[in-house]
């Protein structure tokens, strides 16, 4: 599928918070998306669709029908997203899911099957790979040779929102909805697969679903780290930290910092500007629709993020290592 004019005519379902993201940002950032039709259940979607010139559909499956509509943006709480993925595999419509890609390793499976089935593209937003401070991480990781060890850690303030703690809407607390992020980005970083995980979560604010996970974690080429995520403090942090053979690299991507230490020698990293990492994956994104790069986090990405999400609360559940 490819537009006649060259510009790929969006649908954004679900316009909270993040969805209304990237909805602002196709508005006002990127060049070659136009944004048609928005969809939210309630009478807010109304207001923003006339805020952003679109229509709106108060059923996200009006949304999909839509012969406007070229692509969709999904960002709906993830038990969901294999409704949504089935009926734009279905209308042959490219979808970028925002993570989690779902709340299972079976959903995750079903949803890639429908794209790879249909021919039709599926891109997760995971979208911390955009993030600055990783990139740098990424690319001088070699720098302190044979890596070692590792911690990471995602703390963000208490969840505001209510679904957040509802098992039919969440699926899963802080380990599908943070640590996925961290995951992933270890994953990337290192070019390591997650084999290993033994984690424990609990519940400090939430009432059902885990507000705090702390996982150990061992990589394919056995390097055991650990990841703490939380939403039960009031101060945020998202800190990485590499051992290796040749010194450390210590950075955090939420306040844009970085070090890389000798010895008792430490030099601060430049990090450049911060950025929206909305913006250059959406970028990336259309380029991928046009058919000009690949696609820039594909299916396959997704279910491997959420393996390890998955087996974090097997071992929670049962005790114990757990094979991802």
């Amino acid at each position: 599928m490819q537009p006649t004019n060259g510009r790929w005519r969006v649908g954004v379902i679900g316009t909270g918070k993040h969805g209304s993201r990237y909805a602002r940002h196709i508005v006002q950032d990127v060049e070659g998306l136009e944004l048609v039709a928005v969809s939210r259940r309630s009478e807010e979607g109304r207001n923003q669709a006339d805020q952003w010139g679109c229509r709106w559909h108060a059923d996200w499956r009006a949304l999909v029908a839509d012969p406007a509509v070229d692509c969709v943006i999904a960002a709906l709480p993830p038990t969901l997203n294999l409704q949504v993925a089935a009926a734009c595999a279905e209308a042959r419509k490219p979808l970028l899911l925002e993570k989690p890609m779902a709340v299972s390793v079976a959903e995750a499976l079903a949803i890639e099957d429908l794209f790879a089935r249909n021919r039709v593209g599926l891109t997760v937003g995971q979208t911390l790979r955009y993030n600055r401070v990783l990139d740098r991480l990424r690319s001088q990781l070699a720098d302190i040779g044979q890596l070692y060890g590792f911690t990471a850690n995602q703390r963000l303030e208490p969840a505001t929102l209510a679904w957040l703690d509802e098992p039919a809407a969440a699926g899963a607390g802080v380990t599908f909805h943070s640590a996925v992020h961290v995951f992933d980005a270890l994953r990337w970083i290192t070019g390591q697969e997650i084999v290993r995980v033994m984690a424990r979560i609990r519940c400090v604010h939430s009432q059902r679903l885990e507000d705090h996970l702390i996982a150990l974690v061992e990589l394919a080429n056995g390097v055991i780290g650990t990841v703490d995520c939380s939403k039960i403090g009031p101060a945020r942090s998202g800190r990485f930290e590499f051992i290796g053979s040749q010194g450390q690299l210590h950075a955090d991507q939420v306040h844009h910092v970085g070090e890389s230490i000798r010895g008792q020698g430490r030099l601060a990293l430049e990090m450049g500007e911060p950025v929206s990492t909305i913006v250059p994956f959406l970028r990336d994104w259309l380029a991928f629709l046009r058919g000009s790069r690949p696609n820039p986090i594909p299916a396959s990405e997704g279910v491997a993020a959420v393996r390890v999400c998955e087996a974090c609360l097997r071992s929670a559940a049962k005790g114990g290592w757990v094979t991802v």
